[in-house]
């Protein structure tokens, strides 16, 4: 008896190039090149641009405080956390995007974040202030890695 194999074979076109920018050819490395120039003629106000980012962080800690938690105040220190957490890198401070990053996580929540610890808030807040301060860039700096450690440790339990 023979058996007659009914199966097909079908051969699925590679798409893969077409989501990935085939159809608009590759990227331009002299492209790439000209915005890293200009972000880097840029840096040299990346202290003040950074700096006005955490007085608008200071101020919506004091709002907090002055107006009490509630949604409306809470939801503009998570825009300003979430604002430095995407800044930090670019300004030359991948610590403060780990630090926002953090803080963004603890208040992240709309529900949670209104019975977040206040103290952690600030743990976080005067953790990116001293950064700054300090000019501790990085992880890599012995109190860099102390503060970040404890304050993710923090966030957590809190989330736990």
């Amino acid at each position: 008896m023979s058996q007659q194999n009914t199966g097909q074979i079908i051969q699925v076109p590679n798409t893969l190039k077409l989501k990935v920018g085939g159809r608009f050819g590759a990227i331009d490395p002299a492209a790439i090149a000209k915005a890293e120039a200009a972000l880097k003629s840029l840096s040299g106000n990346f202290s003040q641009w950074l700096n006005d980012e955490v007085v608008k962080l200071e101020n919506a800690r004091q709002r907090v405080r002055a107006e009490g938690v509630n949604a409306e105040t809470m939801e503009f220190l998570y825009l300003r956390a979430h604002d430095l957490k995407g800044l930090g890198t670019t300004y030359e401070y991948p610590l403060i995007t780990r630090i926002g990053a953090s803080l963004c996580k603890l208040i992240d929540d709309k529900d949670k974040r209104l019975t977040a610890p206040m103290a952690l808030i600030d743990a976080h807040i005067d953790s990116i202030k001293a950064a700054v301060r300090d000019e501790i860039k990085t992880d890599d700096h012995p109190v860099g890695a102390v503060l970040i450690k404890e304050l993710e440790r923090k966030v957590a339990e809190f989330g736990a």
